[in-house]
């Protein structure tokens, strides 16, 4: 617990000192006007209060990531909380405020545009099918998994239950995607991020309540779960990166921020929305890789009648019952059907955004939204029938969902580096550089040793990650010396 406690207050340091410090690098202009007022449209465009639009982000960025991914990566034991804190702070909340705060400079840009727009326009292509890809596998396994557990809390969890339930959930989609952004998305979401707030806080009051004998730093920082059959033969580099995205660094975030951008109505809130959102998501993640050490190492499992081996949404409920009560049990039903449902439509309302900016489609008319968002919809359509058609179908899609968005995560940290690049002359850009050259190397690592890449030995992973690591420092520093000799010539 005492390491729990430790990164707890590091995380809220991490906020007051080093989120201070981005916000001074990026110097926002409390005087420029907004997106959100400049291009207010009514529909994707509209102003609204800061707390509304830092809840908003919360949930959009949070839904069950910070909760399943911890709980995940708590099997590897204590290390799970440096990686979330040192990520969070570090890279995480980095990602989130320069990919939020760039959209705002560049009138509500998407990923792709910004992408293109400082690191080439073959990355904007590049990026546009990336992201399409990654939102896609989102908002499909947010409609199926949601199905199968409304089927079996409403009904006998047979095919035809959750495949009524599907039909629903898809109809809220297409609705929630295409009306304006503050008619259900500005009313409901808060409420649900502070449902989830509430429950990690409750779980945090139990946890110093109970105080208890959980792994710490100092006992180790191997994989700590293999001794107990869990996570076996998985190296903590790069799985560990890979299985805590939310809650630490992921780039499924990077197309989520954007649409926050179109609604702030001052620079000077993308440090509490953008760079605190994450912090926030931090913090749960933390509750979670606490309570699941618990749950794993100290006894948890026998204590509320489950399995090591039991899956993550089993863990939430009967963790959140046992503590928690008839309370914790509502609660953990909105965490994981509810939250998982919140993700998936801001996922399909961003890929709705991003293709109408690429084709320079104006969303205003309700036609033009229809338009992308059936294309969207029968594309998932096609996935979801994958995976029912093949019962494995969504495990061989997520480990590579894995990946891809951290891959994502890289992209976004290595764009806010060519920004710095280009618009400062000092070392700011070693904030986003050490991370982007981090995650490149996470990603690479993982392809080449992961089943689903080369599968190459895991005693390579090391030394793989340190020889990409040094590359990416050594490649950025040669470019942006034949850059500068190219303009100079000019």
């Amino acid at each position: 617990m005492i390491s729990f406690v430790i990164s707890i207050v590091a995380l809220i340091i991490g906020y007051l000192l080093y989120g201070t410090f981005v916000e001074k690098v990026f110097k926002p202009d409390p005087n420029r006007i907004p997106p959100a007022i400049a291009r207010k449209d009514g529909v994707d465009y509209v102003p609204m209060p800061a707390w509304k639009v830092y809840m908003i982000q919360f949930l959009n960025i949070a839904g069950t990531g910070p909760v399943f991914g911890a709980i995940m990566g708590a099997m590897f034991g204590p290390s799970s909380y440096l990686w979330i804190v040192f990520g969070s702070i570090f890279a995480g909340a980095v990602h989130d405020y320069f990919s939020g705060m760039l959209s705002m400079r560049n009138d509500g840009a998407g990923l792709p545009d910004l992408a293109g727009k400082y690191l080439g326009k073959g990355m904007r292509t590049f990026v546009l099918a990336f992201s399409i890809v990654v939102l896609m596998l989102v908002g499909t396994v947010f409609v199926y998994s949601p199905a199968i557990l409304l089927s079996q809390i409403a009904g006998d969890g047979s095919g035809l239950y959750t495949m009524i339930w599907v039909a629903v959930i898809f109809i809220y989609y297409l609705i929630a995607t295409m009306l304006p952004v503050d008619k259900v998305i500005g009313k409901i979401y808060p409420l649900f991020a502070f449902a989830l707030l509430f429950m990690a806080l409750g779980l945090m009051a139990c946890l110093f309540v109970k105080w208890p004998l959980i792994p710490e730093f100092w006992n180790g920082l191997g994989n700590l779960g293999e001794q107990q059959g869990l996570m076996s033969g998985q190296s903590i580099f790069p799985c560990l990166f890979i299985t805590i995205a939310c809650g630490a660094v992921s780039g499924f975030h990077a197309t989520q921020s954007p649409m926050m951008a179109r609604c702030i109505t001052d620079e000077k809130l993308g440090r509490p929305v953008f760079y605190g959102a994450m912090i926030t998501e931090g913090v749960v993640a933390l509750v979670w890789a606490a309570v699941s050490s618990w749950f794993f190492f100290g006894g948890g499992a026998e204590a509320v009648g489950l399995p090591l081996t039991a899956s993550a949404p089993k863990i939430v409920v009967g963790v959140s019952m046992s503590w928690l009560g008839i309370i914790g049990g509502i609660l953990a039903v909105i965490g994981v059907v509810a939250a998982p449902i919140t993700s998936g439509d801001t996922a399909f309302r961003s890929a709705r955004l991003i293709i109408a900016d690429f084709l320079h489609l104006d969303q205003k008319p309700v036609r033009n939204r229809l338009i992308i968002s059936v294309a969207l919809f029968v594309l998932a359509g096609f996935l979801l029938w994958f995976n029912i058609a093949d019962e494995n179908g969504f495990n061989i899609i997520w480990r590579y969902f894995g990946w891809a968005n951290q891959t994502l995560a890289a992209v976004m940290l290595w764009t806010a580096t060519a920004y710095l690049v280009k618009d400062r002359k000092n070392l700011s850009y070693l904030m986003t550089l050490l991370p982007a050259s981090f995650m490149t190397s996470v990603c690479l690592t993982y392809l080449a040793v992961a089943k689903i890449g080369f599968n190459l030995p895991q005693s390579w992973a090391l030394p793989i990650g340190a020889v990409v690591f040094v590359l990416c420092i050594v490649a950025f520093f040669i470019f942006k010396t034949v850059s500068k000799s190219s303009k100079v010539h000019k």
